[in-house]
């Protein structure tokens, strides 16, 4: 029995997008998915699978991708954030405690 192949995402991500901007020029959204999908060596059933998933998280997510890249990146930024300011705080307890147990001339 044949293990199935792993795409890259971004190979879905490339397939899925090539459905959606040559949509047009085929009869139907399931021609262009037959098309691409034997151009890039999977299945029909496979890359209309990645087309519905790519179509259920756009309309779960209001964002387009730019903006979903720019949450991420503010996401990732926001966490070091709060990691540095726990490290401040805690330095500033640490030296406000040797202040308080220096002792004085």
């Amino acid at each position: 029995m044949n293990s199935p192949k792993r795409y890259s995402p971004e190979v879905r991500e490339q397939a899925v997008r090539l459905v959606i901007e040559q949509q047009g020029e085929y009869p139907s959204k399931w021609a262009a998915i037959c098309s691409i999908a034997s151009k890039i060596g999977c299945t029909p059933e496979t890359l209309r699978a990645w087309c519905k998933r790519t179509e259920i998280a756009q309309e779960d997510s209001p964002l387009n991708l730019s903006e979903r890249e720019r949450l991420k990146q503010l996401e990732r930024e926001n966490s070091e954030l709060k990691r540095a300011n726990e490290i401040l705080r805690k330095a500033a307890a640490f030296f406000a405690q040797a202040e308080l147990n220096r002792k004085h001339k």
